[in-house]
Parts: structure tokens; C-alpha cells; sequence
């Protein structure tokens, strides 16, 4: 039987269309490079789908550390969802997701598309080969350079690339939390649920291939309205620093519903996993609906995750492998290209089997640690770069850098970096000479890079002279040319104005002359507020209606030539923190924003300016 085949021909090719997938693919046509983007779901997100519904945690640490908020293209879509979707719908998100990539220039979307193979010659993948599910379609892709977003790390292990699994010794990298010897131990993967309370007696008959479970197989898992006793407990303050990010109610969760499987493979075993982790979760909700008084008779079941999530199975090796160390001693990289903020939070090896332990063990730490770009390629496949949890690290070092903040954040490094050497014609390792170029796009698309300030020496904001209509304190207008677009470390970082009835604005004054086509302006979106989409009562309760109201809604740019008016951008209805406004080429020799009307608000401040 004739089969259909398609042979397509990129410059970067991305497999896995969860949020780091996503970032990567964006970065990377946003910046020049004709991208492709596999997935073999129906819907883009992987983790934090609708199909999974794992919220998105990272360095702010569930808002602990809110300066440490992840910006980016991570942001972008989390507040374009916050612009459409007041009652955290996963169909909605889900929809915000397609439309940013479906319709994203230079880049082309393959869903419910499985890479089964890939072609590899000399250490350089050729190909990688593909079937779409929904039109038979065998479909080869070939490219330069690839990026393995999978999570699993598959098109690295298809391509022959060197990998780690289980837990390293201690002697390996001298991590203070690893074991005497090595292990194969992995944490499981996980299914959540959303429960609503009708308001009256619900019910609920088990299916017949539940589990059932006692009190004591619990009794370390919150799961009761009811707060526990802890003082039983062998360590007392640990338990309840566990149970605290545990749902202290039974709407949602949990994420200590964790399996690992039997064999050497926990991808493997994926499928009998799923399988004993439905007989165990509807086991877990036999018991807390009819196996004592857990302030469960009025709950009913919602929604039931069918797709697990993983957290841990293979990690790709890189020149660089991150490790725990690295992690609590807050290194910086010179080569850093991202950063974390999550504590090192390691699981208990078996999941729910392991009855007698805690489901989690973390060590937090304040601030932060930056991951240097030498862990976002492959060690031995020469344009395989790889972003999400299958980074080079170590067990411990990826215990932070799993969670999807930090996972995103890396995969916009990686689709910066891919564009770059597109541009430069050269290979992921040898991007290494250029990492500061690479460090200053990062910043330029609105990334975050601690201890790395804008020296774009392209921005001609830069050596521009501000004057405002006001400031309030040391808010000062020039503060916007700081090089950094936050307040984070010394200084301060931002102009900040009252807002009166005339509005307020801004004025740049050029050192000299020049044609500009585009002007970047970052706002004050609030990072003490989440604006992540959430099944969490708790977490969504940290958030609030709508955009931020400190985000300026609608606002000019007017360009000037000797005092006389030649061009103006008018923007409407913004939600966004970063806008980059780009307009025809144009002579000036200063430019003004003016400041219409905030989304609520009462002050204005602009973290950034750059002109180009």
C-alpha cells in the first residue's frame, strides 16, 4: 500500500509542544528562524494542559520570592490569558496556546504528531520522522538543528545521545542530599483531579478495580478538609512544611497521587503506571467519600486527569551538568542563560508505596541560581539542543530546574540560541564565544538573566536623555535605562509617576539623530500577584480579576524632528508588560510616551525603554 509521505525543510526543527517546546519555538521565529513545532497531543502545553493541569510553578516559589517571577515569552501568554479567562478554563488556555503559536509568522504547527525515529550521521541529526495520527501522514522533517523538548529526552536517546537516569552518588558531584551510591530510583508520575461541592449529599459507588486504602496507608498525605494532627508525626515541623503546599482542602489535587513502577524504565512502564494510578486514585476517593468523615458528603468529582505527568525519567548530558550544589550555593554562571528559584524537592522514591514517607522532601533556599547555557545541548550530538526537565543536571540539580517556569524560561533561551546560530551558521557548542550576544537577545525579548544588565549596544535608548511630566521619590525617568527591567538587587529600577486627568509621559531626547523602526516598552505588571492559570483554590485565591492594574492600557508614541511632530503609534486596550511597537523607518531625533489611561491603577512606572 502506497503510503503519504511529506518532506519538509527547516532551519530548526522542535520536538514537544509542552511550555518549554512552546517558548523555543516562538523565541526562535520570532527572531528570524523557520521553526517547526511537533506535538503528538491534540492540544499544546504538555504538563500544564488541560489534559494534565499542573500549574505553573518556578523561581518566585509560589509567590515566596515574587522578584523572581519569570518574564518572557512565559509571561506573555500567562497574561494574555489573564486578558480572556477570569475563571481559570483549560479550554480557554489551551486556546490562548494555539492561537499565539497556530498563527505565529515563520513558525508551522504539527499536532497529534508522534516523532517515531530519527536519522542520525556523524553525531548530526538529519531528519526526524514522524506520523500524524489524524491523516495517516508519514512526515520527514529536516533541519540544521533540533531541539529536544520531549521531557523524556526521546528524540536525544533516537539520535544516540549520552544520557543519565536515577540519582548519582554523592562522590559525583559532592551534593550534600545524594546517596552514598548510586540509584535508579525516579519520582512518579501523577494524575490530579477537581472535586465541587454540590451543596448537598453526593454519592459516590467505586469502580470495581479500586484499591482500597485505610487511614494508616494516608495518614502522611493530607487529604481532608481537616487540618491533621502532626504531633504523631516523626518529624513534626517537616510534616507540616509538607502538608502547608499540600491542599489543605479536597478540591484539588494531589500531587502526591505518585506512581514509579516496577521496572528499570519508568517510560516503560508508563501505561501500567496509569493504570495502578487510577485504581489508586479512585481508591484514595472511596476513602475519603466513605471511609470515615473527612468533610467529603457534599464533594463530587469534576474532572479526572487520564494523562499522567511526569516528573523524571531521562536527562540529556550536556558540557555542563548542573548539580545541588550549584543550586544552594546561588552559583552565577558566566554563561547563564536562565535561572531558578524552586527548591531542591525530591520526591519519595516509590510514590504512594512508600507509606511511611514523607511524599516529599525540599530544601529551600533564599534567592536564586542562574543555569548556564552549556546545559541546553548535547554533549555528543552536535545540533541537538534540549529544554524542560531532560536538561543536563543531575538528579538533585533538576529536583529545581523541573518545575515548568524554569523549564519555559530555558526553552526561550534555547529558541533564541538556535535563531543565533541560523544567523551564524554555526552549531549549538559553537554559540559558546557568542554567549553574551545570546544573553542580550534573551533580555531584549523581555527574558530575565540575574546579574545581567541591557549592554545592547544597538538600543539607542541607552544614551539618551528622559525628562517626564513628574516622579514620585527616586522613581526617576532616567531609572528606565538601568539595564534592568525590574526591581531586583540595588537600585532602583523603574519611573514611576502619578496618573492626573491630562495623563502622564515621557520623553526621550536621542544623543544624536537617528532612524528608528522600533521602541520596546516594559510596564509594571505586579509580580506579587500570580497570574497563572490554576485548578488550586489556594493559588488561585492569590491572584485577582482580570489583567493587572498596573499595566498601562492604552498609551502613544510620538516621534519628533526638530519639535515637529513626524510619526504616532497609538496603542489600545494593552494587557501586556512587554510591548515591542514597530512602525516604518523613521528620522527623529527624540520621541515621547504618553500615557493615556492604566488598567486601574493610579501611578504609572515603566521598567524599560530601548529604541532601535
Amino acid at each position: 500500500m502506497i503510503r503519504k509521505t511529506e518532506t519538509e525543510k527547516y532551519d530548526f526543527v522542535v520536538v514537544g509542544g509542552g511550555m518549554s517546546g512552546i517558548c523555543a519555538a516562538l523565541s526562535a521565529a520570532r527572531n528570524g528562524a523557520k521553526t517547526a513545532l511537533v506535538h503528538n497531543r491534540s492540544v499544546l502545553g504538555g504538563n500544564a494542559s488541560g489534559e494534565v493541569r499542573i500549574h505553573i510553578s518556578g523561581a518566585s516559589d509560589s509567590q515566596k520570592k515574587p522578584e523572581l517571577e519569570e518574564s518572557g515569552i512565559l509571561y506573555e501568554l500567562m497574561l494574555d490569558n489573564k486578558a480572556v479567562n477570569d475563571w481559570f478554563s483549560y479550554p480557554l488556555w489551551e486556546a490562548v496556546l494555539f492561537n499565539k503559536v497556530r498563527f505565529q509568522q515563520n513558525l508551522d504547527l504539527y499536532l497529534n504528531t508522534v516523532m517515531y525515529d530519527a536519522d542520525c550521521e556523524n553525531g548530526i541529526v538529519t531528519r526526524v520522522r514522524c506520523f500524524q495520527e489524524t491523516t495517516e501522514k508519514h512526515i520527514v522533517l529536516k533541519a540544521p538543528l533540533f531541539a529536544d523538548c520531549t521531557g523524556n529526552g526521546t528524540l536525544g536517546y533516537f539520535a544516540g545521545a549520552e544520557f543519565m537516569t536515577g540519582s548519582e552518588s554523592r562522590a559525583d558531584f559532592g551534593e550534600p542530599h545524594a546517596p552514598d551510591e548510586p540509584n535508579n530510583y525516579r519520582m512518579g508520575n501523577t494524575i490530579l483531579f477537581r472535586a465541587v461541592n454540590r451543596g448537598e449529599p453526593v454519592k459516590f459507588t467505586p469502580p470495581p478495580f479500586a484499591k482500597k486504602l485505610t487511614e494508616e496507608d494516608l495518614r502522611l498525605r493530607v487529604h481532608s478538609s481537616k487540618l491533621p494532627d502532626y504531633s504523631q508525626a516523626e518529624d513534626p515541623e517537616e510534616y507540616r512544611r509538607v502538608s502547608s503546599v499540600s491542599s489543605a482542602g479536597i478540591e484539588y489535587g494531589y500531587w502526591w497521587l505518585e506512581l514509579t513502577g516496577d521496572s528499570e524504565d519508568i517510560i516503560d512502564d508508563y501505561e501500567d503506571i496509569r493504570d495502578e494510578l487510577y485504581a489508586y486514585f479512585y481508591g484514595v476517593w472511596d476513602h475519603i467519600k466513605n471511609g470515615g468523615d473527612h468533610g467529603a458528603q457534599n464533594y463530587d468529582l469534576e474532572w479526572v486527569g487520564a494523562l499522567p505527568g511526569m516528573r523524571e525519567s531521562r536527562r540529556l548530558k550536556g558540557d555542563y551538568i548542573l548539580n545541588e550544589r550549584d543550586v544552594l550555593e546561588h552559583r552565577m554562571f558566566e554563561d547563564g542563560v536562565a535561572y531558578g528559584g524552586w527548591g531542591v524537592d525530591l520526591h519519595a522514591p516509590h510514590g504512594l508505596k512508600d507509606r511511611d514517607l514523607l511524599p516529599s522532601r525540599v530544601w529551600t533556599f533564599d534567592g536564586t541560581y542562574t543555569v548556564p547555557y552549556r546545559c541546553y545541548y548535547s554533549k555528543n550530538i552536535k545540533n541537538l539542543f534540549m529544554a524542560g526537565r531532560n536538561i543536563s543536571a543531575s538528579k538533585l540539580g533538576m529536583a529545581s530546574t523541573r518545575v515548568i517556569g524554569t523549564c519555559a524560561v530555558g526553552g526561550q533561551a534555547v529558541g533564541s540560541a538556535a535563531a543565533l546560530c541560523v544567523k551564524k551558521g554555526i552549531l549549538p557548542r559553537e554559540l559558546c564565544g557568542s554567549v553574551f550576544e545570546l544573553q542580550q537577545l534573551i533580555l531584549k525579548d523581555d527574558g530575565f538573566i540575574p546579574g545581567v544588565k541591557n549592554e545592547d549596544e544597538c538600543d539607542l535608548a541607552r544614551s539618551a536623555k528622559f525628562t517626564a511630566s513628574s516622579h514620585i521619590g527616586g522613581f526617576l525617568p532616567q531609572c528606565v535605562v538601568s539595564g534592568v527591567a525590574r526591581e531586583y538587587g540595588d537600585g532602583i529600577h523603574s519611573w514611576r509617576c502619578k496618573m492626573t486627568s491630562d495623563g502622564a509621559w515621557i520623553r526621550a531626547c536621542l544623543a544624536s539623530p537617528a532612524e528608528l523602526s522600533q521602541i520596546n516598552v516594559t510596564f509594571d505588571s505586579n509580580f506579587n500577584y500570580s497570574v497563572r492559570i490554576t485548578m488550586s483554590p489556594a493559588r488561585q485565591k492569590q491572584q485577582r480579576r482580570g489583567v493587572p492594574l498596573e499595566l498601562v492600557r492604552d498609551f502613544d508614541i510620538v516621534l519628533f524632528k526638530d519639535n515637529r511632530q513626524v510619526r504616532i503609534v497609538r496603542v489600545r486596550d494593552n494587557h501586556l508588560r512587554f510591548c515591542p511597537c514597530r512602525f516604518e523607518k523613521t528620522p527623529c531625533d527624540s520621541f515621547e510616551i504618553r500615557i493615556r489611561a492604566t488598567n486601574g491603577a493610579d501611578t504609572v512606572c515603566i521598567f524599560e525603554i530601548r529604541a532601535y
